[in-house]
């Protein structure tokens, strides 16, 4: 488990990297949709050579995958866009912090539900406890 704790860890760093860079391009190029635009190929060119090096015949499978699957891209493009307008008047700390937020709300409901074929983990009054703690965490980071 350890490796994966070390590799979400690492994703989780560059969250708000990735937050204060796009932004950072965005208010250079004038333009939050160009930057993203040129995330997404950088993205998709990145994700091509993992791919292609790791097992390209899973992309014949794409066909018989449940369509409402693909809303992950959308919700990824809505995520890049709204950071890297918002980012550079907000802030990246106040930004990243609202998206930690809306991250326990749905991480919560999708294992409470088991939601998308999620491993079902019910929110007691331990968990809802930890999430409150998690949540004024993140908030005192911001606020103090």
């Amino acid at each position: 488990m350890a490796p994966y704790a070390l590799i979400m860890l690492v994703a989780g760093i560059g969250i708000p990297v990735l937050a204060a860079l796009n932004a950072a391009l965005g208010l250079r190029v004038g333009s939050p949709a160009a930057a993203a635009t040129v995330l997404f190929a950088v993205a998709f060119l990145t994700s091509a050579v993992v791919m292609i090096a790791t097992g390209p015949q899973a992309l014949a499978k794409m066909t018989l995958a449940p369509r409402h699957l693909f809303l992950a891209g959308v919700l990824i493009a809505f995520y890049v866009l709204s950071i890297t307008y918002v980012a550079p008047t907000f802030g990246v700390g106040n930004a990243v912090f609202f998206v930690l937020l809306g991250q326990l709300i749905s991480t919560a409901l999708i294992d409470h539900f088991g939601l998308f074929g999620a491993r079902i983990s019910p929110v007691d009054a331990k968990r809802a406890l930890g999430i409150a703690l998690m949540t004024a965490g993140i908030f005192v980071t911001q606020k103090v």
